[in-house]
């Protein structure tokens, strides 16, 4: 049986449908990250699924029992389901061993252990007010973890860290996976968030699961354009133009990623010329008019020149 089993959710709040009957199921240790544009609904859904926010339809089972949420309960929430907000908040003046330990369920070692996976045990002694947001972030959720749930939710976990933060971020994450055996679930706007970390991926739009899957399929075979966008930079060719690549349409736009193109300066190919470049440390990002349409070409192919004569073709 799955561990969460979400079925047939919908939330609607006056004249606003949130929620549009969102069925799913998550194994345990699988990691689902829901992707969709700000206002899809994505936090909705986390909030209905810890028991932080009461469905208006449907049913959310938890290790085969319903979750209840808050019409149902004083106190909202689930006691195996931990969720962290975007806006998580610390007690100031406090040193962080002392907020730890005022929820801590564990023995020292278990707490210790703990500690090392969210990289925090340097900052235990240290006041809440001298700590970075990143930080923070990491005791917060350290504090969730003391009281040993088996689901984890995060709500855009990434969405205020720099690139350092991020990268520390979800190595803790895959720790409490592999370790501390605690599934998780997280929602996140960024690509490069969800393709590296994700086993499945939802994307919503105005609160419908628009398409789920693994990041390859969502990546290379998204369903329409808004899922494609999602996940980066995309081509949209028209018919006559992927004919030119051999690239078989049945008369209708094919959707295809900058990096299933490259360019060269001799041999075969379709004629093109470079309108714009840009660089992107590992690569470059060339803007090519082929016929009259725009194709973008990731390459790392230097010395290319606005107004370069080039030919584009498909990689195999």
């Amino acid at each position: 049986m799955a561990l969460l089993e979400v079925r047939n959710i919908t939330k609607q709040t006056d004249e606003n449908l949130i929620i549009d009957d969102i069925s799913f199921e998550q194994n345990a240790l699988q990691k689902i990250a829901i992707a969709g544009e700000s206002g899809s609904g994505k936090t909705t859904l986390l909030k209905m699924i810890s028991g932080h926010a009461q469905p208006t339809s449907g049913t959310i089972l938890f290790d085969e029992k319903r979750v209840i949420g808050p019409d149902e309960k004083l106190l909202p929430g689930h006691k195996q389901i931990a969720y962290l907000s975007q806006h998580y908040e610390l007690l100031n003046h406090y040193r962080v061993e002392e907020l730890i330990w005022f929820e801590n369920k564990l023995d020292e070692a278990a707490a210790k252990q703990l500690f090392e996976i969210c990289r925090i045990d340097h900052l235990l002694h240290r006041k809440t007010n001298y700590l970075s947001g990143g930080e923070k972030q990491r005791i917060a959720l350290c504090m969730l973890l003391v009281k040993q749930p088996t689901l984890l939710v995060l709500d855009e976990p990434f969405s205020n860290l720099d690139p350092i933060h991020t990268d520390i971020l979800k190595t803790v994450l895959d720790d409490i996976t592999e370790s501390l055996k605690i599934t998780c679930t997280l929602t996140a706007h960024d690509p490069h968030d969800t393709l590296s970390w994700a086993d499945e991926i939802l994307v919503i739009k105005n609160g419908k699961l628009m398409q789920k899957g693994t990041p390859q399929t969502l990546y290379h075979k998204p369903a329409d354009e808004y899922v494609a966008g999602l996940f980066g930079k995309y081509n949209l060719l028209k018919p006559h133009i992927a004919s030119l690549f051999g690239i078989e349409s049945n008369g209708n736009d094919v959707m295809t990623r900058p990096e299933n193109f490259k360019i060269s300066k001799t041999g075969s190919g379709v004629n093109g010329i470079i309108k714009k470049i840009s660089f992107w440390g590992s690569f470059y990002e060339a803007e090519v008019m082929v016929s009259d349409e725009k194709i973008i070409v990731r390459t790392t192919m230097q010395k290319l020149m606005p107004s370069e004569k080039v030919l584009v073709s498909v990689n195999k």
